[in-house]
């Protein structure tokens, strides 16, 4: 049973359980009556030790831990985000003022697994132990501790905070390792479908090219001497020779138009290159639009696509914090165009980092381009070209047509293309290579 529950998910029903459990104590000290003294004269008057503000508090606490850890790590951190883990760490701190004890302490403990998936080390660290230190003065006053050993008791806890802050620590980097050794085996198994395809046409070509360089010149060879012996010879013979040399004629066209098909079908599947690169990708929903079919002959110009590819989704997980991608390859006669766009954060500008400058000098060794529009709260909008140089399969046969002086990515024309086929692939988790 509890290995079909991940890091974040038993982090999420230990806090939980740990929540419960707190409203039995609780729920004993609201029975307990306390006398409190009346006015001169009067009788001593019984109250109940707690009211309704401690279990405002400890239900603000569990509504605001159930939806704070809905999907931790899978998804992108808001500020919604940060609103309730103040709310959180406020109602505890509360629950211990309302009820005179240290509930709420032990209540930090749980506020402590959720702290390293959303602050930096040392602010989760901060956090917890100021979120400590404010609870000394309910020892002092309702537990009778002294100064001192109110501190010490409070210290106490921020070292049994610290051992669950750290223990949610080790499992959010291994969700993290997790998470990236996904997104490696995805791009493994999308480089490794891009060589078998390249593997298969550079046979393919080979093989053409033995069949056209020896049979189809040993064959040449064998009609030639045939046509000469069919002249020299007379009678029944000369017959004999007239269809040997009518059939090492069918047998050159026969192997010619086998080495034609050959050569039309060398092309590499890009659909089938490509389609492995965005399933499984951790916290990121991708929408794939395809040319079908989506053929090319140059093993080069795919490898720059396939890399352009990954660093676009590895920037949409690490940077963008983006949860669903749109991805769009058109395919002209000429170039190949890929638009990308993301729901992440944004920026005010594209700031070119490795990955971005990466990309743009792959496209720029085949003279493509590459643009990118970005603002805060829109996400990250990218347009690719790849120039072709007659690299495409056509899917009709027909010839390339004629290119104009300009180059092939200097303007966006993408008429005459089929229509993309779109492929659904989604996925969860943290994930995912260089900055933007």
């Amino acid at each position: 049973m509890l290995a079909l529950l991940d890091h974040n998910r038993l982090l999420r029903y230990a806090g939980l359980f740990t929540w419960g459990v707190i409203g039995l104590p609780l729920l004993m000290l609201s029975m307990q009556p306390v006398e409190y003294a009346g006015l001169p004269g009067e009788d001593p008057v019984l109250a109940a030790r707690i009211g309704w503000q401690a279990w405002m508090a400890y239900a603000t606490f569990g509504f605001s831990y159930a939806w704070l850890t809905r999907d931790l790590g899978g998804r992108r951190v808001t500020l919604l985000d940060y609103t309730l883990l103040v709310w959180l760490t406020g109602s505890a701190i509360a629950l211990s003022y309302f009820s005179g004890s240290g509930l709420g302490s032990i209540l930090l403990m749980v506020v402590a697994c959720v702290l390293p998936w959303l602050l930096p080390l040392w602010v989760g660290v901060a956090w917890l132990v100021v979120s400590e230190l404010v609870v000394v003065p309910v020892y002092v006053r309702w537990l009778d501790m002294s100064w001192p050993e109110a501190v010490m008791q409070s210290v106490l806890y921020v070292g049994f905070t610290g051992f669950v802050f750290v223990t949610s620590l080790v499992a959010r980097q291994q969700a993290q390792a997790r998470d990236e050794q996904r997104r490696l085996n995805t791009e493994l198994r999308a480089t490794r479908a891009l060589l078998a395809e390249s593997v298969r046409v550079n046979e393919r070509t080979r093989i053409s090219r033995e069949l056209h360089d020896l049979l189809g010149h040993h064959l040449t060879a064998l009609s030639l001497n045939l046509e000469v012996a069919s002249h020299l010879a007379s009678g029944q013979a000369k017959q004999h020779v007239g269809q040997a040399h009518t059939l090492a004629k069918l047998l050159l066209s026969d192997v010619r138009e086998a080495v034609s098909q050959i050569r039309d079908d060398d092309a590499i599947d890009m659909a089938a290159t490509l389609q492995p690169l965005t399933e499984r990708v951790p916290g990121l929903r991708i929408d794939l639009g395809l040319p079908d079919p989506f053929l090319m002959t140059d093993p080069e110009r795919a490898h720059v696509l396939l890399r352009c590819t990954q660093e676009i989704i590895t920037n949409a997980v690490r940077h963008a914090q983006a949860q669903r991608l749109r991805l769009d390859f058109v395919a002209s006669r000429d170039a190949i165009r890929v638009h990308a766009r993301d729901d992440g954060r944004g920026a005010e500008s594209a700031t070119a980092g490795n990955g971005l400058r990466g990309m743009r000098e792959r496209l720029a060794d085949y003279g493509g381009s590459l643009e990118v529009e970005t603002r805060p709260g829109e996400g990250f909008a990218l347009r690719l070209c790849l120039p072709l140089e007659e690299s495409l399969a056509p899917a009709t046969g027909e010839p390339p047509a004629e290119r104009g002086s300009g180059a092939p990515c200097s303007d966006h024309n993408e008429g005459g293309s089929p229509a993309p086929r779109t492929v659904h692939t989604a996925a969860h988790v943290a994930q995912e290579t260089s900055s933007k």
